[in-house]
């Protein structure tokens, strides 16, 4: 069982400054995150926004237009950051606000930070440029970015006393990153192509003659586009419905907060698989009314007892 730590009902004003600074970053940044973490209590939220701002930087020296040399050593720059938090050596007095609220947060729950490591150790993969022959490797790619990204909230969000299986909890919550992250890479596959990236594995782009990579609003010609895109959707939703065995585990709020981002995305994927060549000609994504109503079936459990009568069927069966 994974519990959180009651977060000390008093925070001083220089921790609730760096946790505003965290929510502004998040609530500008986050483009699904956000809809989530409005659904948990204040500290579990001040923690989630935290661990969302100090992940948003990494990612954008990953992104940004640095010499790739440049963004390696800032990169390790970060690292250091994080050590001095992990080794308790950030003050409140600390000038950068991410350093303090991430150390606060790291003291109000049992958070294993070194998930930022992996954070870390991805972004630098994607900065060297690494391309993945198989889903095997892809796998170890989105453990790093995503899967450690699950691990982390899990320590913000614990487990409930006496939930069934909760020793798996961190395997559940490291799958269902993997299940995001999937859905990122066929969201974004003309986009990666754009900045030079490949993410999907390169067996899977031969087996349906995709290999040219994705450069145009059109598929590769002769290629079988939709066909990759199905092959890699039903692989993701296996990741969810592994992942979301998690979901009976957390208590309501938390779980209503994983419920509402896997919900997104899950719809998200509904959306690439009915039209695959939407994703060649921009971003796909939903409008902000219907993130909403997935928030609001998060919050009301819907998801979850759904999940958790499957699985009783399953048991049964």
């Amino acid at each position: 069982m994974i519990r959180t730590v009651d977060s000390p009902t008093h925070v001083s004003a220089p921790v609730l400054a760096a946790y505003s600074y965290c929510e502004t970053v998040t609530g500008q940044q986050a483009r699904n995150f956000a809809y989530g973490i409005r659904l948990l209590p204040a500290p579990k939220r001040r923690a989630m926004s935290a661990l969302y701002a100090f992940s948003r930087r990494v990612d954008d020296i990953g992104d940004g237009e640095l010499a790739d040399d440049v963004k390696a050593a800032r990169l390790e720059d970060t690292r250091a950051l994080l050590a001095r938090v992990q080794d308790g050596a950030v003050g409140e007095d600390d000038t950068d606000p991410v350093a303090v609220a991430l150390a606060h947060a790291a003291q109000a729950f049992p958070i294993p930070l070194g998930g930022l490591d992996e954070l870390i150790d991805g972004v630098l993969m994607d900065v060297r440029g690494e391309t993945y022959e198989t889903w095997d490797d892809l796998k170890v790619y989105c453990r790093c970015v995503a899967g450690a990204i699950g691990r982390l909230s899990l320590g913000v969000f614990g487990t409930e006393p006496g939930a069934r299986g909760a020793e798996r909890a961190p395997e559940y919550a490291d799958t269902l990153g993997l299940a995001l992250q999937l859905t990122n890479i066929l969201r974004d596959v003309r986009e990666d192509a754009g900045n030079g990236r490949t993410y999907l594995p390169s067996d899977d782009l031969a087996k349906f003659g995709c290999s040219a990579g994705f450069h145009a609003p059109t598929p590769p010609e002769g290629s079988d586009f939709a066909g990759l895109v199905h092959f890699e959707v039903r692989r993701a939703r296996a990741l969810f419905a592994e992942g979301y065995r998690l979901l009976p585990m957390l208590d309501r709020r938390s779980g209503a907060c994983v419920a509402a981002m896997a919900g997104i995305y899950r719809r998200l994927l509904d959306r690439i698989e009915r039209e695959p060549e939407a994703v060649l000609r921009g971003r796909v994504s939903l409008p902000g009314r219907e993130k909403a109503y997935v928030a609001v079936r998060g919050l009301s459990g819907l998801d979850t007892r759904r999940h958790t009568s499957r699985l009783t069927v399953r048991r049964r069966a």
